[in-house]
């Protein structure tokens, strides 16, 4: 089975987050494992043609040398920091796995659950804000819906 794992990692560029992507690599990434990423934005209008029809499936898996690249993902409308792209480099050469983002629009918890079924992942990781019980009722907590709906298995690494 090496090599057939697809790990999936959350990823929003927060602190969190971050957190989440160190820990997958440092303890669930195994020689030629796929890692891919689940980036979800917030939806609004597009114009372009693409935007719309991916606004439904979400992007095409992008290889790491185009989530690199600050003109690529500007159409993507994703941002990603000096940080991480220096994490995933280095765990793509240092541990020989193939690093891959997938962009969605929309309520995060849905399109993560979507990612799950459809790449398919073999198991998630996401980063946890570390919100109290009350924060969670209100503002809801995605973490707590991957525990409770995800189709593999999801670890939850606290901030």
């Amino acid at each position: 089975m090496e090599g057939d794992r697809r790990v999936g990692v959350a990823i929003d560029f927060s602190p969190c987050s971050k957190k989440a992507l160190k820990w997958a690599i440092d303890n669930v990434l195994r020689d030629g494992d796929h890692l891919i990423l689940i980036n979800v934005q917030p939806e609004g209008y597009y114009e372009g043609g693409e935007m719309q029809l991916w606004e439904a499936t979400g992007s095409p898996l992008i290889p790491l040398s185009e989530f690199s690249d600050p003109a690529i993902m500007k159409k993507y409308k994703v941002k990603p920091d000096a940080e991480t792209l220096d994490i995933l480099n280095t765990a793509a050469r240092q541990k020989e796995v193939v690093v891959v983002t997938k962009v969605f629009w929309g309520d995060a918890r849905v399109k993560i659950c979507e990612a799950i079924d459809n790449i398919p992942l073999s198991c998630l990781i996401i980063g946890s804000r570390g919100l109290g019980k009350i924060q969670r009722v209100f503002l809801g907590s995605v973490s707590s819906h991957m525990v409770n709906t995800a189709t593999c298995p999801v670890t939850v690494v606290k901030a």
